[in-house]
């Protein structure tokens, strides 16, 4: 069983978006921008993912360039393609045409020695569920206080 070690994870999406369906793809990525992950400067916050051409593309995500990398940095808001099978790639092309869904990063991580991403097939919160999660969050935290003093 492989290990995965979390590098960063997107909590704006879940704040913003119920998630249908998560589901798992590589990212292609070159050296620098490993040893950039490896260090941990990521930032998903303002992702999102976009299909062209029957592939995806995670857009928006910022990793810094590495220190040592000099001439071998990319730009760090560059599109990345991410690797999926194209059954996939179809299927979820053809949910985000007809259900008005979004692809979001939910986050970043190794598996084994790859970086993969779990991606979410997301649809958006209005403002009123936004303060129902918060309410039903503050509720299960007052019952929780209620009985620890109990």
């Amino acid at each position: 069983m492989q290990e995965n070690k979390t590098i960063a994870v997107n909590r704006k999406a879940r704040h913003d978006y119920f998630v249908l369906e998560a589901l798992e793809a590589g990212i292609e990525l070159v050296g620098t921008e490993v040893k950039s992950i490896r260090n941990g400067a990521v930032n998903l916050k303002d992702s999102w993912i976009d299909v062209n051409h029957g592939e995806l593309y995670l857009l928006g995500a910022h990793i810094s360039p590495y220190e040592k990398g000099n001439i071998f940095n990319r730009d760090p808001l560059r599109p990345r393609r991410l690797l999926v099978h194209k059954k996939e790639v179809v299927r979820l092309e053809q949910q985000l045409k007809t259900q008005g869904l979004t692809l979001i990063p939910l986050q970043l991580y190794f598996k084994g020695p790859r970086v993969k991403v779990e991606v979410g097939l997301c649809k958006g919160k209005k403002l009123y569920d936004k303060r129902a999660d918060a309410a039903s969050r503050d509720a299960k935290r007052d019952m929780e206080r209620a009985m620890k003093e109990h």
